[in-house]
């Protein structure tokens, strides 16, 4: 599921925090799902805001 919204979103090798929120928030995912999946995949996330993506 993940998979499939970055790859409707355009996302491959990095993604910034906002758009890691309004991702989740389009396609229902929980964010730390979504810092999970960045993390176990080498998707490096940028400008996190409240260190919720580590």
């Amino acid at each position: 599921m993940i998979r499939a919204a970055f790859e409707k979103e355009g996302i491959t090798t990095e993604i910034k925090c906002p758009e890691a929120f309004a991702i989740a928030e389009k396609y229902g995912i929980p964010k730390m799902e979504i810092s999970r999946y960045c993390n176990t995949k080498g998707v490096k996330i940028k400008a996190c805001q409240l260190g919720c993506f580590r």
